[in-house]
């Protein structure tokens, strides 16, 4: 045979190298994303585990074993298991029985000898608050020279080299504030009492290297003294004691044996760049194995049969894997939504290069290709393009985002690069599997739907439904996790596969009576629109499958916004709250608070935290206010709204009369507490006031919490009710500027502010970064599907236009008629996608709780945080395909009319 001198790719690239290139940009941005998904994931993830370690305390997040001398052996082998050496062979005995994946930061980690309790002093030259004597803990910690700076003398030593139970004299060193604090310097001598007495001399005075690092906060006192209180009765004095600590020569552990019970220690710092959270459960593992498992045995064998684990990073992973699991179906919907969204974009380019390489491919066919072979250089024409576009995206999202696995990265973007190679193959097999030498018209459809397509859609329809049923049977966290996330594609389908069926029939309908209408416009455009399309699933699933992602992410970021938003207005009152620092505010502050710019309103309220029942025994913090302005603000913030005349004073109960009943307003828990009948109050000033409740509402502004009552002010004594809670409305407040109006007369508090503070986590913010991505690239190939359908009709509406103007149409009317076609699929779309994403949310609301998100906790001050249909999710994208389908006919009509109708109907007639 004769060798092909121009090979099929080349010569197909350059016959069409737009097309190719299009598609190679296509691929490489789907295979970033799909890429970009999990490592940022990835990285979220694994940031919000660490800053859920770094938050919590030292002593929380490290491993602290401890080990008793051993009982029943000689003092001299307890002596012996006391110093340095025996302490580092049990150190690296303990490294490694660490399970992987748990990891030890040896830089934060220590060791060494303490006492285990603090030893009073009588040295009364140490600072005695309430005449209590100070105490101490006798630490012999190792590797003290390299963990701080030696500011003055000389770090402890022990004379000789070794110490023993018999040691009455050694030398420790004090950290700057100890020594501070305590009124410590170098040559100070502490003694401390026991069976024998031990004096510490003070050679040295040293300043921490890592103050915050977990070697010196694992016990505080080390590095800063204590303050703490003698536990005392309910109202009796609780009398106050300095606790301080002195850090002896790493020998000096023996000596500690005449003193007081001793105990080896090691207390071991998690790695935090080595905590993933897909190691959640192994790291959780590890934890129980030291606490209580297969490790903590080895330890008793290895150390001593005396040896105790204790840590908190058990509740800490406990917490995090909660929050993680609440989040992740959030993520998943997203992520299922959005890559069902660019899979059948990939499909539908595939199938458009297919219909427009139509004629070439049956010509192959009626040539003798045979089908394998055609869809072998079909899927290497593809391949020649795909790959390196795939790899190219890869390599983009890896560069973007570092630090995380790369595996699922990979077979991310080697799934998109195969759907897109394999897009164009498969569309061209099914099409001309059969050899076919005359296709007919292609604006020619079939009345009826082949029996096997029927049972194909019907099939799927079913299992959909039951899919869909379990789902909602279950909810989204009782054993169907994964129905979650495929939610949307499950109505998606649904609905594209039953509307592509049902909306031509009205269309139908409607054109037999608009034949009786003048002109041919109208009649046509419901003639050609009501007409069945197979093609038309693909783009209406990718549509509706936006839509309900769009949607649900909408209500998911609403819902969360809400939340958020309720709860800071809970914890503030108002948009922002000036509280006095002492009991009262002084005159003149609301008028200087009310001149900050973006203030609109000023509420003031005089609280009374310590009002009281005349017995003395049942308090309940009350609120003087002006009935009328605070009605307002309750209205506004919907904290307990109320009508203002309810609460105004009876006439006779100016300035106080103590006779006057004063209406007021209860929170449920004091309004069941202290009944419907009058009662009297003691105010905090002494003074008494009768009250009686007529308005029970479960949130006020001015005051937090369950339990309060709010009074007119003006029925109370003056000197009762001087503002110390000033309430402000207004937008774009200026905290800097109210505070320096308030001048440190109060506090001051934004619920800008307050609402930040919910976003605790990493976890969090991510989660709701990505959801937003998804969302976005989701609408962005939805869009393109859309683009993709009308492009794949293009040719055979330019064609028929030209064909309708040599049969005296005006490009006015051919403009209508393609609007008017392009309108019933642009309404169905857009009502199917409202019913769709509606449906989604009210499927998947019962299961999904929005707390964790909003708030970081599983509880909130408001309630349930619950997910709720957001109409703005609901109708923006809908408007925005009936622009765009109307825009795009419009468009396309325009442009057709510019050409000839000679040189489009050629144009027509060639594909």
């Amino acid at each position: 045979m004769t060798p092909v001198t121009a090979p099929w790719t080349r010569t197909r690239l350059r016959a069409a190298p737009g097309a190719a290139v299009a598609l190679a940009v296509l691929v490489a941005l789907t295979a970033c994303l799909a890429a970009a998904f999990p490592r940022a994931l990835d990285r979220y993830t694994d940031a919000g585990l660490r800053r859920a370690v770094d938050r919590a305390p030292a002593d929380v997040t490290g491993v602290l074993i401890s080990a008793a001398p051993d009982p029943g052996v000689g003092e001299a082998t307890v002596e012996d298991s006391l110093r340095p050496r025996r302490l580092a062979d049990a150190y690296r005995s303990v490294l490694g029985l660490v399970e992987h994946p748990l990891a030890v930061d040896e830089e934060q980690s220590s060791y060494g000898v303490r006492t285990t309790e603090s030893l009073p002093s009588p040295d009364t030259w140490l600072p005695r608050p309430d005449g209590l004597p100070a105490e101490m803990v006798l630490v012999a910690p190792q590797d003290l020279d390299g963990r701080a700076r030696l500011r003055s003398g000389r770090l402890p030593k022990v004379p000789g080299g070794q110490a023993d139970a018999s040691t009455t004299e050694v030398e420790a060193a004090v950290t700057e504030e100890t020594a501070r604090t305590l009124h410590m310097k170098v040559g100070s001598v502490v003694h401390i009492p026991g069976r024998r007495e031990l004096t510490v001399r003070v050679t040295g005075i040293v300043t921490p290297e890592h103050p915050d690092g977990a070697y010196w906060s694992v016990d505080p006192v080390l590095r800063t003294p204590s303050l703490r209180r003698v536990p005392a009765p309910a109202g009796a004095p609780s009398p106050t004691y300095w606790v301080g600590g002195l850090l002896l020569a790493p020998e000096a552990g023996p000596a500690l044996l005449g003193s007081a019970p001793v105990v080896r220690y090691w207390n071991l710092a998690p790695d935090p760049d080595a905590l993933h959270a897909r190691d959640l459960d192994g790291l959780a593992s590890a934890v129980a194995s030291l606490e209580s498992g297969p490790a903590l045995q080895q330890l008793h064998s290895a150390v001593s049969p005396l040896t105790d684990a204790t840590t908190g990073l058990d509740d800490i992973f406990t917490t995090y894997g909660q929050l993680r699991d609440d989040i992740g179906p959030l993520i998943a919907v997203a992520a299922s939504g959005a890559g069902t969204v660019a899979a059948v974009v990939l499909l539908m380019t595939g199938g458009l290069a297919a219909g427009r390489r139509r004629a070439e491919l049956a010509l192959l066919r009626a040539r003798g290709a045979s089908v394998r072979g055609l869809a072998g250089r079909l899927l290497a024409e593809t391949a020649v393009v795909a790959v390196p576009a795939g790899a190219l995206g890869l390599g983009a999202a890896l560069l973007a985002l570092p630090g995380a696995r790369l595996l699922p990265a990979v077979a991310a973007a080697v799934a998109v690069t195969a759907v897109a190679c394999l897009a164009l193959p498969l569309r061209a097999v099914a099409a001309h599997h059969a050899v076919r030498i005359h296709e007919g018209r292609r604006d020619a459809t079939t009345p009826r739907a082949s029996r096997r397509r029927v049972v194909a859609e019907l099939t799927v329809v079913v299992l959909a439904l039951g899919a869909v049923e379990i789902l909602r049977r279950r909810g989204a966290t009782d054993g169907a996790g994964d129905l979650v996330a495929m939610a949307p594609v499950l109505v998606g389908v649904i609905a594209a596969l039953v509307l592509v069926r049902l909306y031509p029939l009205p269309l139908r309908g409607l054109a037999r009576p608009a034949r009786r209408l003048r002109g041919a416009v109208g009649p046509l455009a419901l003639a050609r629109a009501g007409r069945t399309s197979a093609s038309a699933v693909l783009p209406l699933l990718a549509l509706l499958t936006a839509f309900t992602v769009a949607a649900f992410g909408g209500s998911v970021l609403s819902g969360v916004a809400d939340a958020r938003d309720r709860a800071a207005v809970l914890a503030v009152g108002a948009d922002a709250r000036v509280e006095a620092t002492t009991e009262t505010l002084p005159s003149g502050l609301s008028d200087r608070v009310g001149r900050v710019p973006g203030v609109r309103e000023v509420t003031e309220a005089a609280v009374d935290w310590l009002a009281r029942t005349p017995d003395g025994r049942q308090s309940v913090p009350l609120a003087a206010v002006d009935p009328s302005d605070y009605a307002a603000l309750a209205a506004r913030t919907d904290l307990g709204a109320f009508p203002g005349g309810r609460l105004a004073r009876p006439d006779g109960a100016e300035g106080g009369s103590e006779d006057a009943v004063l209406p007021a307003l209860a929170s449920p828990a004091v309004a069941e507490r202290l009944g419907d009948g009058a009662f009297p109050l003691r105010l905090a000033d002494g003074t008494f006031a009768t009250l009686k409740i007529v308005l029970v509402r479960e949130r006020t502004p001015a005051v937090y919490g369950d339990e309060f009552l709010v009074v007119d002010r003006a029925g109370l004594p003056a000197r009762s009710v001087r503002p110390s809670v000033l309430l402000l409305t207004g937008d774009h407040l200026d905290a800097g500027a109210l505070r320096r109006a308030a001048d440190g007369a109060g506090s001051v508090r934004l619920r800008s502010e307050a609402r930040d503070k919910y976003v605790d986590s990493p976890l969090q913010s991510g989660a709701e970064r990505i959801y937003t991505a998804a969302v976005a690239a989701g609408a962005g190939y939805a869009v393109l599907a859309l683009l993709l359908s009308l492009a794949s009709a293009a040719p055979e509406r330019a064609a028929l236009l030209a064909r309708l103007r040599t049969m005296g149409l005006t490009r006015a009317q051919g403009r209508r008629l393609l609007v008017l076609e392009s309108l019933p699929q642009a309404l169905l779309a857009a009502l199917g996608g409202i019913l769709t994403g509606w449906a989604a949310v009210r499927l998947l609301s019962p299961g999904i709780d929005l707390t964790t998100v909003a708030m970081a906790a599983t509880t909130s001050p408001v309630g349930r945080a619950e997910l709720r249909a957001d109409p703005w999710s609901l109708a923006v994208p809908a408007a925005a395909v009936l622009v765009l389908a109307v825009g795009v006919a419009a468009l396309q009509a325009w442009w057709s009319g510019r050409r000839g109708a000679v040189a489009e109907l050629r144009a027509g007639d060639a594909r």
